[in-house]
């Protein structure tokens, strides 16, 4: 794999596939599953730079890894680079993954859920809410209105990622000592989402992961241990001391060596269709969704992930990976490109 400065326009003397990111922690997997596919692979990273709109990009296929969580690893401008330069690729005719309007499901838990529910997806009950001032007003009408007023609720970050600003509540009064405390943390957008609480039937969510819109496999994610942030890769889990750290909302911390993460075999009862067609609806190639099975039976979705990441301990137990089949699909992108 080729690496460029974030500054520097990556150029290469024949055409390659281009991974557009921001966290260089989480390229390793996906380095070597290209490496042993034989697929030439290009770290392109978007955290401020120059793009001059005078010059024809590189030719190759353009694979977005844009994360919605990116700011909170200090690339604040990544959001704004990204948009650009696939604006740029796709005015240009290159062929993008995950492209300009992904972009906007990514960074828009609103939008992913209007776009999961028009088709027909059963997602959490939701409201928006723009300005921290109106939020307390705004879970007062949303209790008030709710089936079982007595149920607890969320509040969670509109563009999310890493359980950003996800919080539970069993009444009015909680969220209102969290919002006056220094614990609540503003939204980089503005907008929050007071949700429903829907309680997993065995204290699981479920992950399906796509690559070319077609479903690989799916995994069980502990939320007594993993809480609220369920992110697969490796690098999530360990903090700068060594440990497993405590993801927002769990209940402990996961032992060392302890897995939140496992293969899910029974897989006939999941709405994969549904998904494919929401998939192809929205010009996603590649997404982990997540849902939760609920004791009274409903299914509910509500998250889209559409960086992906895969778990290498929960790969060794099956015969699937992630990162190969993504470097199997993007190198046939790369050869019908030619």
């Amino acid at each position: 794999m080729t690496t460029f400065p974030p500054d520097e326009l990556p150029v290469s003397d024949r055409p390659a596939v281009y991974v557009l990111h921001e966290n260089p922690e989480w390229i390793p997997p996906f380095a070597a599953a290209f490496a042993a596919a034989g697929v030439p692979l290009i770290e392109w990273r978007l955290a401020g730079g120059v793009i001059d709109l005078a010059q024809a990009p590189p030719e190759g296929v353009f694979w977005s890894r844009f994360s919605a969580s990116s700011h909170t690893r200090g690339n604040a401008l990544a959001k704004d680079h990204t948009r650009s330069v696939l604006s740029w690729l796709e005015a240009a005719g290159r062929r993008t993954v995950n492209g300009r309007a992904v972009i906007e499901l990514e960074v828009s838990k609103i939008a992913q859920l209007a776009a999961l529910q028009a088709h027909g997806i059963d997602t959490p009950r939701t409201v928006a809410v723009i300005g921290s001032d109106r939020l307390a007003a705004a879970a007062e009408r949303f209790i008030s209105a709710a089936d079982d007023p007595a149920a607890p609720f969320l509040i969670k970050h509109n563009q999310g990622g890493k359980g950003l600003g996800v919080n539970r509540f069993d009444d009015l009064d909680g969220l209102r000592d969290h919002l006056a405390s220094a614990d609540f943390e503003e939204p980089v957008d503005g907008i929050t989402l007071i949700q429903e609480y829907v309680p997993p039937a065995d204290g699981t969510i479920t992950r399906c992961e796509f690559v070319g819109g077609e479903f690989v496999y799916a995994i069980r994610a502990d939320t007594v241990a993993g809480g609220f942030q369920l992110c697969p890769a490796d690098a999530c889990a360990i903090g700068p001391d060594g440990r497993p750290v405590i993801p927002p909302g769990a209940q402990r911390a996961p032992e060392p060596g302890e897995q939140i993460f496992l293969a899910r075999s029974d897989i006939d009862d999941l709405p994969l269709a549904a998904y494919r067609s929401f998939l192809r609806a929205a010009s996603i190639e590649i997404a982990g969704i997540e849902l939760i099975q609920a004791a009274d039976g409903r299914i509910v979705t509500y998250d889209v992930n559409t960086n992906t990441n895969y778990n290498a301990a929960v790969e060794s137990t099956i015969q699937a990976s992630g990162p190969a089949a993504i470097a199997r699909y993007l190198g046939g992108l790369l050869a019908d490109s030619r």
